[in-house]
């Protein structure tokens, strides 16, 4: 198939074989795989493959399972890597990419606006084995490399950004680090590997909480690692085999269905959320809109480098900081349903109370996922909702 484009390709890879003629790849529901010879048997379990096979070549689904490849080999050639994983949740992911890094005494240099369960785990949860962290901003590659340490092991990006989408150089932070032997990782969940690849920026290991878009409809939660064979094949033998956060065939496969449209979806997102985005711009009721699609943002020529599109979700500050305003406008939200997560099919408001990023004063934040509703009635949703924060 090495002569077709990659939508094609992309459509079809993984899926070589249909057993029974089944479009669709069937759920493999199964906890174990049973062998034709004991000599087979030897080189699955073993990882030598060093015999022809008559089987499946899987042995338990806690370490593979033939509706999971498939998921695999597409998620790969989606992020441009050599391999992938998937996990029970993005936490799952991230954590075993993380833990594949570090050991006693290991420093980590880790972006300060990154997914907050993430920023906990690295600064609440490793150190009482050893690991400190440096949080930076990440606005220049400087903030990041200057705050390297002899020992520093890893380097840890999400580009854009949680809740306010500060764009990372990627290029210019990998190549320093690959010459420094520090390995990078990045969560990619914001743009989907639709709107940027990082690995085609010299990153070495990409994650996701693929319960966003990579699932897409609001009923798996899954994540997502990819990177070399070499990377993957440490983190099979010991994250992935230890602790267990593996990734069940049946979820694999709905995550199989997200994976077919997403393509389509993940810009008709981004297309809305800029729309409602300029609106909100426009609005006597907004401080500040943040969100990399402006023409005139001040890393405009960083995301026209990395990324060919914007992702569904939206922050603005409200100008009345007022506590009592912002339930009022939270509760006064109808369309957009209030709740955490984001990158199915409805659109969610969520109230974010930060002290975070050099500013000096708490700040109440709302962010809006924009579902596959109608950008008009999106609008008509938050005016009504202004109006009665207003009182």
């Amino acid at each position: 198939m090495d002569d077709l484009h990659f939508d094609t390709l992309y459509q079809h890879i993984g899926e070589e074989h249909k057993p029974h003629g089944a479009v669709v790849p069937p759920i493999f529901q199964n906890s174990l795989f049973v062998f034709p010879s004991c000599k087979e048997f030897v080189s699955v379990v073993s990882g030598s493959n060093d015999v022809e096979l008559e089987g499946s070549g899987h042995a338990y689904s806690r370490i593979s399972n033939p509706t999971v490849d498939v998921v695999l080999k597409k998620l790969a050639l989606l992020e441009g890597t050599e391999d992938a994983l998937v996990f029970g949740s993005g936490m799952g992911a991230i954590s075993a990419a993380i833990l594949s890094c570090v050991q006693q005494g290991s420093h980590i240099v880790c972006l300060d606006t990154c997914y907050g369960p993430t920023r906990n785990f690295i600064e609440s949860y490793l150190p009482k084995f050893g690991v400190s962290v440096t949080f930076v901003d990440g606005l220049s590659p400087e903030s990041v490399l200057d705050a390297i340490k002899p020992e520093t092991t890893l380097v840890y990006l999400e580009s854009p950004s949680s809740i306010i989408f500060r764009i990372q150089d990627l290029e210019a932070i990998s190549s320093q680090c690959r010459a420094k032997g520090i390995p990078t990782i990045i969560d990619n969940s914001y743009s989907s590997p639709v709107f940027q690849q990082p690995a085609k920026f010299g990153i070495d290991m990409v994650v996701h909480s693929a319960t966003k878009y990579l699932c897409g409809h609001s009923d798996v939660v899954a994540g997502a690692f990819m990177g070399s064979k070499e990377r993957t094949k440490k983190i099979i033998d010991n994250e992935l085999q230890f602790l267990g956060a593996i990734l069940p065939p049946l979820p694999a496969w709905l995550m199989l269905r997200g994976l077919r449209t997403l393509k389509l979806r993940v810009p008709h997102h981004g297309r809305t959320a800029h729309e409602i985005a300029t609106w909100l711009r426009d609005n006597n009721e907004v401080e500040e809109v943040f969100h990399v699609g402006f023409a005139e943002g001040r890393q405009r020529e960083l995301f026209e480098k990395q990324m060919s599109g914007t992702g569904g979700l939206v922050t603005f500050q409200p100008k009345n900081q007022d506590p009592a305003y912002i339930e009022r406008l939270i509760d006064g939200l109808k369309l957009f349903q209030l709740g955490v997560s984001w990158g199915g099919f409805e659109s969610l408001g969520v109230p974010i109370h930060m002290k975070a990023m050099g500013w000096s004063e708490h700040r109440y934040l709302v962010r809006l996922y924009c579902g596959l509703e109608d950008p008009r009635d999106m609008k008509a949703d938050l005016e009504r909702a202004f109006n009665v924060a207003r009182g």
